[in-house]
């Protein structure tokens, strides 16, 4: 695959998952194609690096929705049969949510990694403000703000490989010096 087609499925996956903070069917789409388009844009830059780091992120991500989930729903099934119903499971959806925040910022941590890798090699810094924003929104999600920034962070991500340039030639070592 070439620089070209992994720039467009990365901008498309990224516009995906903007759209999907509405629509969240268009989320899942849009996180496929953005790790399809990293993946042939880390071929192009022979880095690794910058897939491996957005797939673990996804992971993170997938492994705290699916814990919160589980603990939600042991805890509410639980809830039901307990006397002490109510405590049990507001002591239970905090804990879920504890879980999800640490993923999450587990999440944001390695997408940041992703994008810094991405920003040094095709020289669009958006890429790097937009890997902070993600992290630091994730670490205020705690109060509503948070995710306002996640939001700007996934639309300055569109924008960033929206404007990223074919003419970018992959980075090569320096030849040996002669001697």
């Amino acid at each position: 695959m070439s620089f070209e087609s992994g720039k467009s499925m990365a901008s498309i996956g990224a516009l995906l998952l903007v759209i999907g903070s509405f629509v969240p069917f268009l989320s899942l789409v849009g996180i496929i194609l953005l790790l399809v388009g990293l993946r042939n844009l880390a071929r192009h830059y022979n880095d690794d690096s910058m897939f491996q780091n957005a797939l673990y992120a996804v992971i993170f991500g997938i492994i705290g929705i699916v814990a919160a989930g589980v603990l939600l729903v042991s805890l509410f099934i639980g809830g039901l049969f307990a006397a002490g119903a109510f405590l049990g499971l507001a002591a239970g959806v905090i804990v879920a949510l504890v879980v999800a925040f640490i993923f999450y910022i587990l999440m944001a941590l390695y997408f940041r990694k992703a994008f810094d890798s991405l920003a040094d090699k095709s020289g669009q810094g958006t890429f790097r403000t937009a890997g902070l924003l993600l992290l630091i929104g994730a670490v205020l999600t705690i109060v509503v703000v948070g995710l306002i920034l996640i939001f700007v962070a996934w639309i300055l991500v569109t924008v960033a490989f929206f404007s990223m340039t074919p003419t970018t030639t992959p980075q090569q070592p320096p030849p040996p010096p002669r001697t």
